[in-house]
């Protein structure tokens, strides 16, 4: 009487396992997802706190805020002496900031500092803080901004 040596796995127990891994995946996916962007909503609040503590030591030397723009990492005025992006490098940033007067304000007044995402986040958008304090954001989903 002759054993058979079973080798290797058979296409069905090949297939449980591939089937087991993707139903996994796809569960695990979408939270490292919104993981992702939980850390770089964080980012970007530290980001605009530093610099609005910026922004408050200008006022103190110049007697008034710094306006200034930032397009795709393109500041003007160019020489800004503030960070103007999140993160530790332009290249590897999650969010551009920028400066502006205050609706209804002048720069000299009030100063509202943002952060706009550099890939779409419409469950946020864009972060906002005035320097009265005030926090908003432009996005769908105004609970998930500031938490």
């Amino acid at each position: 009487m002759k054993k058979s040596l079973s080798h290797g796995f058979t296409l069905i127990e090949l297939m449980i396992v591939v089937a087991i891994v993707a139903i996994l995946a796809s569960i695990a996916y979408p939270s490292y997802k919104d993981s992702v962007l939980k850390s770089r909503r964080a980012e970007a609040r530290t980001a605009l706190s530093e610099l609005l503590q910026q922004q408050e030591r200008y006022m103190t030397q110049a007697n008034t805020y710094l306006a200034f723009t930032n397009v795709g990492g393109t500041t003007a005025p160019a020489n800004v002496p503030f960070k103007t992006f999140s993160g530790d490098t332009p290249a590897k940033t999650s969010y551009y900031l920028s400066a502006s007067a205050c609706p209804s304000s002048t720069i000299a007044e009030c100063v509202m500092v943002a952060a706009e995402p550099v890939m779409a986040d419409p469950d946020a958008g864009t972060l906002q803080i005035l320097s009265t304090g005030t926090k908003t954001c432009t996005g769908t989903k105004s609970s998930v901004c500031w938490k």
